[in-house]
């Protein structure tokens, strides 16, 4: 893999909902992948906000409550197919299946549930895992030429709660503060939700390099699943706390949360991930 120069790394990011932005209508669409959301290949987050989004595009209802996804394939930065159809859809909550080919082969498939706001039971026995809020951190500073770097983090500003380490095992906790940038914050809740989406999806794997820091084994998600608690409570800044519970027979098991700055869950999920040699 190519290290970018310096002068190659800070572009200027794209707003997620433009990065997202679908062509096309009644279930069918259209977009081109972009090499500004690399991860290896295309970022399995930014593949899963779009997927995301072509289920918005459909659904008649307020939000989106809940997401699974396999990974089947890594794309090119190439134009995609992405087609949405109602599995069922009710007047209080739908289910959306999502497809996303490529060349004829898919790519990724996707569950979405949505749903409406209604009266109900409510409480929340979760708490924020730390008092230092984002101006009382560090950001994270990209360590330059020799280390990887994807295109994907241009578009996201960190701070780290737990020091990030390169050189010591830990225990594979990641615990940062985030925020997308140039736009933190989107009135389309399908948008607004693939914040979370996108860091769920991607946290799993930099928590067991914390435990593992020899870096030998690379691990994508082989799926996604995400839950929506409270996406109107979200914040510009959000924290996440993901961890790698379990790494066996070639496959590691990873859970995390994500609250906003007011102390509110948002969001959590899980994912199993793919333990791989380097070539």
């Amino acid at each position: 893999m190519t290290i970018p120069t310096p002068s190659q790394i800070h572009q200027p990011p794209i707003a997620l909902d433009e990065a997202t932005a679908l062509s096309g209508s009644d279930g069918n669409f259209e977009i081109e992948l972009s090499d500004r959301w690399q991860l290896w290949g295309p970022s399995g987050g930014y593949l899963g906000a779009i997927a995301l989004r072509a289920a918005g595009e459909l659904s008649e209802l307020s939000r989106p409550v809940s997401f699974y996804c396999h990974f089947l394939k890594s794309p090119k930065f190439a134009p995609v197919q992405v087609s949405a159809s109602f599995e069922r859809a009710g007047r209080r909550s739908e289910s959306i299946a999502v497809r996303i080919e490529q060349a004829g082969e898919t790519v990724l498939t996707a569950l979405v549930r949505t749903s409406d706001d209604t009266t109900g039971y409510s409480h929340d026995l979760t708490s924020l895992p730390t008092d230092k809020l984002p101006d009382e951190v560090e950001p994270f500073q990209f360590s330059g030429p020799g280390s990887e770097y994807f295109t994907f983090w241009d578009h996201v500003e960190r701070r780290p709660v737990l020091k990030i380490s390169s050189s010591t095992s830990r225990d594979p906790i990641c615990r940062e503060w985030f925020r997308f940038r140039p736009t933190a914050k989107f009135d389309d809740p399908f948008v607004d939700a693939a914040r979370p989406l996108m860091m769920l999806d991607t946290f799993g794997y930099l928590a067991a390099r914390q435990k593992y820091p020899d870096n030998n084994l690379f691990a994508p998600n082989l799926d996604t699943s995400a839950w929506f608690h409270d996406i109107d409570a979200q914040s510009d800044w959000l924290l996440i706390e993901h961890t790698n519970l379990v790494a066996r027979d070639g496959v590691m098991f990873v859970d995390g949360r994500i609250w906003s700055e007011s102390g509110k869950l948002v969001a959590s999920g899980s994912a199993q991930l793919l333990q791989l040699e380097r070539s």
